[in-house]
């Protein structure tokens, strides 16, 4: 058994002081106490540590390479994607496994507890599957028990270039699958984790509504009857225009008539919606995965946070193509877009709830959700994921309860995330990962491997 105890603690009761937390050899929490003595690993402020709730491992090697604008004016997500299908071309499995134990670290290292891994680069180039179908899905699984992240593995399916049915071209021929294939590719994912650690799960992700057919996308929830259910919708115009064009609806409108959209599913970016749209899916169940450093960075748009919210939608954060691993930045990011679309300020807050507070409080709860984990709640029961912060920093020196959280959010930084535990796992101490010596040098290696990839 370990024992934490904290000066002040966020419960789901609200803040609390002199907190006491057991976790047991599972790693869940098996006792909460406040008003306790100290005892155990001594900490200034705990928070319960969020899920990660959409990233794409592989593309953590490809940051800082494709920020020179091409021969074409109009650079875009559309441009950008070319890229990237030429980078992903030149990866193995090793690769994939040291780039995602090094994402996992850094995750860990800004504070997330878990990840959702939404992995689609599942065959060899030129498509041929690897003798075993489920190959890098594995490689996945290995990256986490080596990183000590909690897991949360959704294999992608990926049969066609777009609405239309084209075949997958160069690059994207790597991720195609036939519904039969996928369900193989699917039970070898499931069998990596039944090897792996307690804490981990599985999942699944259509990948967007362009690349998987109609009546597939139709029965998703009954074909795969257990587990979350993640997929990209409406993050770019051309996509809204491209399903309009060839469904007759927008994705959002489609997506709501035709796929029982529930509390299992969670919705990437859905930075292209109208407001009734919003209004009606936020009233779904679904969570909206919102990635708000990656939809600046590929000029996806603005969410409409203020409308979700105001209307009871859940959402959750995730670093998508993890350009910038930043938990802080990620919330602050999502608030200053409100700002700067709707010229407010607090734009996110409630007579109730100061901003950090919201947004801290709805990506752990929408995390959760989306994850299918326990976690999110210092309470009996739940994994224990746990993050402290360094209140003697002076970003964070004399605040206080959701005035704290506000400054880490608003005036501080990652640096301030001090001890970071994962299902119990206790995997960063004074702001560093334990493993990140080998970690770092086995990136260090794959990126000489690829120096030449772009």
């Amino acid at each position: 058994m370990q024992t934490i105890w904290a000066e002040t603690a966020l419960l789901p009761s609200g803040w609390a002081e002199n907190v006491r937390i057991d976790i047991d050899a599972t790693g869940r929490i098996s006792a909460v106490e406040a008003g306790a003595p100290k005892a155990g690993t001594q900490v200034p402020m705990l928070l319960p540590a969020p899920v990660n709730v959409h990233s794409h491992a592989f593309q953590r090697a490809m940051a800082g390479l494709t920020e020179q604008r091409g021969p074409d004016p109009s650079d875009s997500f559309w441009t950008w994607r070319q890229l990237m299908f030429r980078f992903l071309d030149r990866l193995t499995p090793d690769h994939i496994e040291a780039i995602t134990a090094f994402v996992q670290m850094e995750m860990l290292e800004a504070g997330y507890g878990a990840s959702v891994e939404f992995h689609y680069l599942h065959h060899q180039p030129g498509g041929v599957h690897y003798d075993a179908i489920a190959e890098t899905s594995e490689r996945v699984v290995a990256a986490s028990d080596h990183s000590g992240m909690g897991l949360c593995l959704l294999p992608v399916h990926y049969q066609f270039g777009g609405c239309d049915r084209r075949g997958l071209g160069p690059g994207q021929i790597r991720f195609g699958n036939t519904l039969e294939s996928f369900q193989r590719l699917h039970a070898g994912a499931a069998n990596a984790i039944k090897t792996s650690r307690a804490d981990a799960a599985l999942g699944v992700a259509p990948h967007s509504l362009r690349a998987v057919g109609q009546d597939d996308l139709k029965s998703y929830a009954t074909t795969f009857a257990d587990g979350p259910i993640h997929m990209h919708l409406a993050e770019q115009r051309a996509e809204v225009d491209e399903v309009q064009e060839h469904w007759g609806a927008r994705p959002v409108e489609w997506a709501l008539g035709n796929m029982g959209l529930d509390d299992r599913w969670c919705l990437i970016h859905c930075t292209q919606m109208i407001p009734d749209e919003t209004i009606a899916l936020a009233r779904s169940g679904a969570v909206a995965g919102l990635c708000p450093i990656t939809e600046s960075s590929l000029g996806d748009g603005i969410f409409d946070a203020v409308r979700w919210l105001d209307h009871g939608g859940a959402f959750a954060i995730g670093s998508d193509s993890n350009i910038r691993i930043a938990l802080s930045e990620e919330l602050r990011t999502l608030d200053y877009s409100q700002r700067l679309r709707d010229g407010t300020r607090a734009a996110l807050a409630t007579p109730e709830k100061s901003t950090g507070r919201r947004v801290f409080d709805g990506m752990l709860a929408g995390g959760a959700q989306a994850a299918a984990r326990y976690s999110g709640r210092i309470e009996v029961g739940a994994w224990a994921d746990l993050l402290s912060l360094d209140t003697a920093s002076e970003h964070m020196w004399g605040r206080t309860g959701d005035t704290a959280l506000d400054a880490w959010v608003f005036a501080g930084d990652d640096t301030l995330v001090r001890d970071v535990w994962s299902a119990g796992r206790h995997k960063v101490t004074g702001g560093r990962h334990v493993a990140r010596d080998e970690i770092v040098a086995a990136y260090k290696q794959t990126i000489d491997a690829l120096r030449d990839a772009l």
